[in-house]
C-alpha cells in the first residue's frame, strides 16, 4: 500500500526543508507546519504497517506558497505561479528539496505534479518573456522545458518520477522513459499512456475522487483500471490506482467518514484480480458493511453505506447485530 502525501500546493508550504529555511514561511501558520522528523515519524508510522510514503511537491502550477520565503521564486510580485521557468535559482530549490527528501523519503518514486499549469504569468512578465525569446520558446516549449528538467534532477536523487496526465497529454513521449503517468482526469488515459510503454497510476476523478461526494461505493468499486487494456504487456505497465482526498473539503471532524468505507470498494477493486472480482453487489455490501463495523469498533468514524459520502443512517440500526 501506498501512502501519496500532496505536501505542498498553492496556499500552503507546510514541510520543513532544512536546506532551505525560508521555504516553510509559506505555511499557514507557525502552528500548521511539519519538521523533517514528523516526516520521518510518518514514514517510521506507515513503514511499520506495510505503507509506503509517496512525496509529492507539484511543480510549475501549484507553487504560490513557495514564494512567500523565497519572493524570486515567482515572476513577478503580482503574478506568483507557475515558478520562474527563467531561473536557475528555481531548479535549485528544487534540487535542494529533493535532495533533503532523498533523507527521509526513501520510497523508490516522488511525485512532481505538472497539473494545471497556467503559462500566462510568463508570457505576461518580461524578463520572462525576454528569456523565452532569447531561447527560442513559447509558453508550451518552456512547460515543457520544466518538467523535463525537474524529472532529471529527480533521477540524479534516485527516484523515478511521477507525473499528472496533463504532461502526457502535452508532451507523450517526449517524457522521461521512467516516467509513471498519474491519471485524474476522466478514465481513458491509461490505455495510451501503457500503449506508449510508459507506466500508469489510475485515479479518475469521476469514480475515484473522495472529496465527491455524490459518488457512490458502488461506483468506487466498479471502476476498473485495466478497462480497455487487453494487450499482458501494457497490463502490466497500469503499477496500480488510487483513490484521492483533497484536504480544501474536509476538517478533522468530517475526514474519516469522507473516507471510508468508499476507499475500502476501491481496495477490494484493486486487491482483487478482475476475473475473481465479485459480480453481485448484495454481496459486496454485506462485507462493505461489516468492514464498516469493525472500523467504528476501533474508532474510525467510517459513514453508513448510503448513496452519498458523507451521508446520514438511513434508518436504525446496529454494528452489533451481525
Amino acid at each position: 500500500n501506498v501512502l501519496h502525501w500532496h505536501i505542498v500546493d498553492t496556499q500552503s508550504f507546510p514541510l520543513e526543508i532544512p536546506s532551505l529555511p525560508k521555504l516553510w514561511d509559506g505555511a499557514y501558520s507557525p502552528s500548521e507546519r511539519y519538521t523533517m522528523k514528523d516526516a520521518r515519524d510518518i514514514v517510521g508510522y506507515a513503514r511499520m504497517r506495510g505503507i509506503n510514503v509517496l512525496a509529492e511537491i507539484d511543480v510549475p502550477g501549484h507553487a504560490g506558497s513557495w514564494g512567500i520565503g523565497y519572493p524570486q521564486l515567482w515572476p513577478s510580485s503580482h503574478c506568483r505561479q507557475p515558478l520562474d521557468v527563467s531561473k536557475e535559482f528555481t531548479f535549485k530549490v528544487i534540487d535542494s528539496i529533493l535532495s533533503d527528501f532523498s533523507k527521509v523519503f526513501k520510497f523508490k518514486f516522488v511525485h512532481l505534479g505538472g497539473d494545471e499549469v497556467n503559462t500566462s504569468c510568463w508570457t505576461e512578465t518580461r524578463h520572462i518573456r525576454n528569456w523565452l525569446a532569447k531561447n527560442k520558446l513559447n509558453e508550451s516549449d518552456a512547460y515543457k522545458y520544466f518538467v523535463l528538467r525537474a524529472q532529471k534532477i529527480a533521477l540524479s536523487h534516485g527516484y523515478d518520477p511521477i507525473n499528472w496526465e496533463e504532461t502526457f497529454n502535452n508532451f507523450g513521449v517526449s517524457l522521461n522513459p521512467k516516467t509513471i503517468v498519474h491519471n485524474w482526469l476522466d478514465s481513458g488515459v491509461a490505455p495510451k499512456v501503457t500503449e506508449t510503454g510508459l507506466r500508469c497510476i489510475v485515479s479518475n476523478q469521476d469514480s475515484w475522487y473522495l472529496d465527491h461526494l455524490d459518488t457512490t461505493w458502488e461506483q468506487f468499486y466498479n471502476n476498473e483500471p485495466l478497462i480497455n487494456i487487453t494487450n499482458p504487456k501494457q497490463q502490466k505497465l497500469l503499477i496500480g490506482g488510487e483513490v484521492c482526498m483533497w484536504g480544501e473539503t474536509v476538517d478533522a471532524s468530517d475526514i474519516e467518514q469522507t473516507i471510508w468505507p468508499r476507499a475500502a470498494a476501491a481496495a477490494e477493486r484493486l486487491w482483487t484480480s478482475f476475473d475473481k472480482i465479485a459480480r453481485d453487489p448484495t454481496k459486496v455490501a454485506y462485507r462493505l458493511a461489516n468492514f464498516r463495523c469493525l472500523l467504528n469498533q476501533r474508532g474510525v468514524a467510517a459513514a453508513p453505506l448510503v448513496v452519498r459520502g458523507r451521508g446520514t443512517p438511513p434508518n436504525p440500526g446496529s454494528c452489533y447485530m451481525q
